[in-house]
């Protein structure tokens, strides 16, 4: 029923690739051969063909960013010429352009609108890839597609390279009396008998020191080493930028940004502007008001030069003395199996879905798998990978793995998929004590996951998030993150963990009132990210200093606070530099719109468990997958148009 993670041959990776390719290349030219090409005999297995590569080359990936090692990059370096030359070849065919061409004409009125979408699809990405042009430029494409693949692994590679080299020992305790006591039992270790403290740049330890370090000197330190990781990441970036901007001119497009709305919602550059200044303008007085909350609390310590390095420490401040609100005091009632535990038997309510634990074979020991089923018919699996390692790529995200989707012959396939996150390790001692904004992180990439693995699409190219607009595929994860901050959502899983007592009410309604502290100051963070990437891409920026005036500029428009000048945030903006967000990080803000209106609607309904709702959620948006464009969707979900003051009223920006 499920294939087993298993990479037992990992070494050989390179030569069984490039078997798999050869035997895929045949099977190609035999769909060719075929006289009279239908949608059935030609489109059918050409996905299928499409959805074995996803089977053979997700795990050899996902290994790289989960459990690297000198044999994990190596084999992916290895096989990123040989996948990219098979996909720049297919991709440029126009022998398989020509019969999809030819069977949209002939059978468009006969096909269902899902099989339709499958040909549009295909056939608009067939033009992007410069599949009409000649063979010179075919050629230069190719170079391009390959060389981008490796600029991009290797801005990950320097990333996590840079993440791990950097150390920074304490022995005076006055330096971390701040940090909670689990944080600082992780930092912990002994030394010629003295007690000292390790934090390093892995999210969960720089966290702990950068929002609760006592030393001013060293909360820059950390600061400092985090904000310019990975320099030679700047020349990579003028690099990528050059390809990508040779790239879209031999395709025909003015510029990457309107090669990228190409297959996205928004269709129009200054739609994505106006509509990102427009957020930026709304909550910048707000967020200059948030700004010296937070100086006024720095200052009762004789902080009169305040700097990038003391935000995270006295907002935490500020939430305590506005909120009496503490990460550290809620994590004891936040464990991990019971977070899973009770956060399954939320999606159940919801969604009707029930998750079982399994025993099959992981990259980790601390992986944990489950089966998905409905009404007692198993229709998914799930991998779900939580604990920071020094082997993984830092941040959170969901892999796919198989779609679900019906072959040639009859048979249903059903899907999987991973979740990775990035939270505080378990030990002999303790178990992994999440942070509230770590079960936020978890909502949202389970968000992703059911978006996948929910989906009743029987064409592999348009079930789960295959065939989603990127700037729409974030609306199922926003949506789902808004209910880790619901009361009757939280009492199902946030209990001690050596007690069982569940968090009581007054608690709960710090973790709820304190949502949107500072809301004004992250909006006007994630616009600042969004207009960087879309504005880079909209010319072409040729050296890292006219990367860093543009970015300075929009700081100057936007940014309430301007960082140091030895912060090159860009060197580490993996999301457009190394994953799939070029010219397309605004899909963030794009998608909450449409996340917070759908949520608006549980919230009209007087019932956050709604459950004829979450089933209708779950019918028109979920199983849809990539079936349709979001936007029809969505009316189909809310009978109306998205209002942008649904995400302004959630943030609490407008009232």
């Amino acid at each position: 029923m499920f294939k087993e993670f298993d990479l037992s041959n990992l070494e050989n990776s390179k030569e069984l690739l490039e078997k798999f390719l050869d035997e895929n290349r045949k099977k190609i030219d035999e769909l060719l051969r075929i006289e009279d090409k239908t949608y059935k005999n030609f489109v059918l297995p050409f996905q299928e063909i499409g959805e074995s590569i996803n089977d053979f080359l997700t795990p050899i990936f996902h290994i790289d960013s989960v459990k690297n090692s000198e044999i994990t990059t190596k084999v992916y370096e290895e096989c990123i010429p040989v996948i990219s030359k098979y996909e720049t070849d297919i991709s440029q065919n126009e022998n398989i352009y020509s019969a999809l061409v030819d069977i949209q004409s002939k059978e468009k009125n006969t096909l269902n609108n899902i099989q339709n979408k499958v040909l549009e699809n295909e056939i608009r990405d067939f033009k992007l890839s410069g599949c009409h042009l000649e063979n010179d430029k075919k050629k230069r494409l190719e170079e391009i597609s390959l060389r981008l693949s490796e600029l991009s692994h290797k801005f990950s590679q320097n990333l996590l390279n840079a993440t791990n080299a950097f150390e920074m020992i304490i022995d005076n305790f006055e330096d971390v009396k701040e940090i909670p006591a689990s944080d600082l039992e992780l930092a912990k270790f002994e030394e010629e008998g003295v007690t000292k403290y390790k934090f390093t740049l892995q999210m969960p330890s720089y966290l702990a020191y950068i929002t609760y370090g006592t030393s001013r000197e060293k909360r820059e330190e950390i600061y400092k080493a985090y904000c310019t990781r990975a320099p030679e990441n700047g020349k990579i970036i003028e690099e990528l930028l050059s390809l990508k901007d040779e790239k879209v001119k031999i395709l025909g497009f003015d510029s990457y940004a309107q090669y990228s709305l190409a297959t996205k919602m928004a269709s129009k550059e200054e739609d994505v502007i106006k509509f990102l200044e427009e957020l930026g303008h709304k909550a910048k007085n707000r967020a200059k008001e948030e700004l010296e909350e937070i100086k006024e609390i720095a200052l009762k310590d004789g902080i009169t030069d305040f700097k990038s390095f003391d935000m995270s420490y006295y907002s935490e401040k500020l939430k305590m003395a506005q909120y009496d609100f503490d990460e550290e005091y809620f994590r004891p009632y936040f464990e991990q199996q019971s977070v899973l535990d009770g956060f399954f038997d939320f999606l159940h309510q919801m969604f009707n879905v029930k998750f079982t634990k399994v025993n099959t074979p992981a990259w980790d020991e601390k992986v944990k798998v489950y089966d998905l089923s409905e009404d007692g018919k198993t229709i998914a699996r799930i991998y779900i990978d939580l604990e920071a390692r020094k082997d993984k790529r830092g941040g959170a995200w969901m892999n796919n793995w198989h779609s679900h989707y019906k072959t040639s012959n009859g048979e249903i396939k059903l899907p999987t998929a991973y979740i990775v996150c990035n939270f505080p390790q378990s030990t002999n001692e303790t178990p992994s004590l999440l942070r509230h904004s770590d079960v936020v992180t978890l909502f949202h990439e389970m968000g992703h996951a059911l978006h996948h693995l929910l989906s009743k699409i029987e064409e592999p190219f348009v079930s789960g998030i295959s065939g989603v607009a990127w700037d729409t595929v974030e609306f199922p994860s926003q949506f789902l993150e808004y209910f880790s901050y619901d009361k009757d959502v939280l009492k199902l899983f946030a209990k001690h963990y050596i007690t069982k007592e569940v968090l009581d009410d007054e608690s709960i309604d710090k973790i709820i009132k304190a949502k949107n502290f500072q809301s004004s100051l992250a909006t006007l963070r994630q616009v600042e990210f969004a207009l960087f990437d879309f504005k880079l891409y909209q010319k072409l920026y040729r050296s890292e200093e006219e990367i860093q005036d543009l970015l300075d500029s929009i700081r100057n428009e936007f940014a309430v606070m301007i960082p140091p000048k030895y912060n090159k945030f860009q060197n580490g903006f993996s999301h457009i530099f190394s994953g799939g967000y070029a010219a397309g990080y605004y899909s963030y803000k794009w998608a909450e719109v449409l996340s917070a209106d759908a949520f608006y609607m549980f919230i009209d309904s007087g019932n956050i468990f709604n459950k004829e709702l979450g089933i209708k959620y779950k019918e028109t948006i979920l199983s849809q997958g990539g079936s349709y464009d979001m936007d029809k969707l969505f009316f189909n979900f809310a009978q109306r148009e998205p209002s942008v003051d649904s995400l302004l009223k959630i943030d609490g920006i407008i009232s």
